[in-house]
């Protein structure tokens, strides 16, 4: 399966205007934003968890990186309420669910194969102090990505010119890009040198970003 999978164009999807699809285990549903491969592939999805369903175990065996945009995501690792970052390299394993029910933005086969660099973050711990009515926090950074997390006054401007793509979600609030509006969970992926001028909303926003990451996606190799 290959969706938005040309990553030479701009996409926009708004996801909250897309209807639920059934995953292989029951209560678990998604929202695919992009897609290279079947069962096993390079995605980014939104993924959301009935309360007490949960996954069989499995192994990553090209990493997960997941944010909890609501409810509380769990497994042996610990809980994982809204608002947490996580990075769970290539080759790491779990056996995920909720108990209360809970939506996160994940992104599946986009490490490098060589990561083994466990983390989880509470994203609004790490912000720095705002500047020009923006905080952000640095996430995660390394040769091929850098990932920011950052809080937006009213009218406050976000830009990044970065080489390498850019790629964000609408956590929460609004802003606006080349004209449209981009409400909660809408995302946008840019490609190599097309810059990012994002106006917040009226309530200001939380933007989740990647840059850099583009050329390097690809199938997975196995």
């Amino acid at each position: 399966m290959e969706l938005n999978s040309d990553f030479s164009t701009r996409v926009l999807v708004h996801s909250d205007q897309l209807e639920w699809q059934a995953s292989p285990m029951k209560g678990v549903d998604r929202r695919m934003l992009d897609r290279i491969g079947g069962e096993v592939a390079r995605a980014t999805t939104i993924v959301r968890y009935a309360p007490g369903s949960k996954f069989s175990a499995h192994t990553h065996t090209g990493g997960e990186e997941f944010i909890v945009l609501d409810g509380v995501f769990q497994d042996e690792h610990g809980d994982f309420p809204e608002g947490t970052y996580v990075r769970n390299p290539p080759t790491s394993a779990h056996t995920p669910g909720s108990d209360e029910g809970c939506t996160i933005f994940v992104k599946l086969w986009q490490f490098d194969m060589a990561d083994r660099t466990q983390f989880r973050k509470t994203m609004a711990e790490e912000l720095a102090a705002p500047e020009d009515g923006i905080a952000t926090a640095k996430l995660h950074e390394d040769d091929r990505e850098t990932v920011t997390y950052s809080q937006l006054e009213a009218g406050a401007i976000l830009t990044s010119g970065a080489i390498g793509g850019i790629e964000m979600l609408v956590i929460d609030g609004s802003v606006t890009v080349d004209g449209t509006v981009l409400a909660k969970h809408a995302w946008l992926r840019l490609p190599e040198g097309k810059a990012l001028s994002a106006i917040a909303g009226a309530d200001g926003a939380k933007i989740w970003m990647k840059t850099g990451h583009l050329p390097f996606a690809e199938k997975p190799a196995v």
